[in-house]
């Protein structure tokens, strides 16, 4: 198989046909350069309908399926967090490219094995961290990079929500499924957009607290209900996280699936740098304000930033697509980046079952004893 066929668009598929997988299928259509040959999932009535109105000639409930009946160059992986390593990786050793959603795997383990199926086969994978795309996140990286602030030496990140576990009995809430509760879920794409920004400093050590008080009661379902599995609470409803930078930085996460405090979806990103300040904060996804705090004390310098649009997961599938037409950058997109922030997460899970901190080191030198 070529980066990108001369004579012909690139055939892609789609498994998994949730919100993401959805968002993954509608910037695919429009792409006069890419073919959507086959949909696996498994809700039948939509698949149909997918399938007929975008001319999909496979459509199949399971995975195996579509990877064994189509002919394929790349997939989208958007299923549940327990299947995004054995599809990924089946379909790396099929000769595929991948764009696997977040949270990349439950584990170090899982994710180190999807990166070396990247690199053993010689593919693309990519990982959906859709927010880095925000418009808001824009406008901040691009001050920080900038020097608008000075040296960042601590940032807070947090996704508060009142009542939005997404369904209880779900395999969101079912550990071995999910991997973990809104840590994994929420706090991955705020941990992804705050290293993203500051330019992917190295994390030491992690500490980590996490906290199951309204879950395990029946308390705070969300609205949407997804695929259940029938399982108890076993996650947490609440995560915490401290993380110590190379250089002295510090970074602290706050995610919480269901809290009693403001309803909302309530998100925020906070740097404090040496020469001045910068904080996005938006409520139920509405336009973010991003406010840039400069040296005055009576912060009469202070400034609202304009804010460009978003692109989300077009710009997510479109890095994918140009990223599989370039082979010369193929090795660079292997999937680190992703099993580093699966790497954290495990870390601060690790610290919140130890009572403890965690290094960094003692994970990755886990990794190399296995290999």
């Amino acid at each position: 198989m070529t980066a990108s066929p001369p004579d012909r668009p690139l055939r892609v598929g789609v498994i998994g046909l949730g919100w993401a997988g959805r968002s993954h299928l509608a910037r695919y259509v429009t792409r006069p350069d890419v073919e959507v040959v086959g949909l696996a999932g498994m809700e039948t009535a939509l698949r149909e309908e997918l399938a007929a109105e975008h001319g999909v000639p496979v459509a199949v409930d399971r995975w195996e399926d579509l990877l064994q009946q189509a002919e394929l160059d790349a997939v989208s992986v958007a299923v549940p967090t327990f299947l995004h390593a054995p599809a990924t990786i089946a379909a790396l050793d099929a000769g595929l490219h991948v764009l696997s959603e977040k949270p990349m795997a439950r584990t170090s383990a899982e994710a180190d094995a999807m990166v070396a199926a990247a690199r053993r086969n010689n593919r693309v994978l990519e990982v959906a961290f859709n927010h880095r795309y925000r418009g808001d996140i824009t406008a901040m990286r691009e001050q920080v990079s900038a020097g608008a602030v000075g040296r960042v030496y601590h940032a807070k990140a947090e996704w508060w929500r009142r009542s939005g576990i997404p369904s209880l009995g779900s395999w969101f809430t079912n550990k071995e499924m999910g991997g973990g509760g809104p840590l994994i879920d929420l706090g991955v794409h705020m941990l992804d957009a705050t290293l993203h920004m500051l330019g992917e400093p190295k994390v030491l050590t992690v500490s980590g607290v996490t906290h199951a008080e309204l879950g395990p009661r029946g308390l705070g379902g969300g609205p949407d209900e997804k695929q259940a599995a029938g399982s108890a609470f076993e996650v947490e409803d609440l995560g915490v996280m401290l993380l110590r930078l190379e250089g002295g930085g510090s970074v602290t996460l706050e995610a919480s699936w269901a809290t009693h405090r403001p309803s909302g979806d309530d998100m925020a990103i906070t740097l404090y740098g040496t020469d001045g300040g910068i904080e996005l904060r938006t409520i139920d996804y509405a336009p973010a304000v991003v406010t840039l705090f400069a040296t005055a004390p009576d912060g009469s310098e202070d400034v609202v930033l304009p804010v460009p649009e978003s692109l989300g997961h077009t710009a997510v599938v479109d890095k994918f697509l140009a990223v599989i037409g370039d082979p010369s950058s193929w090795a660079e997109h292997d999937g680190t980046i992703g099993a580093t922030r699966t790497r954290i997460l495990e870390a601060a899970y690790l610290s919140a079952e130890r009572g403890a901190e965690v290094t960094m080191s003692e994970l990755t030198e886990k990794v190399e004893v296995a290999r």
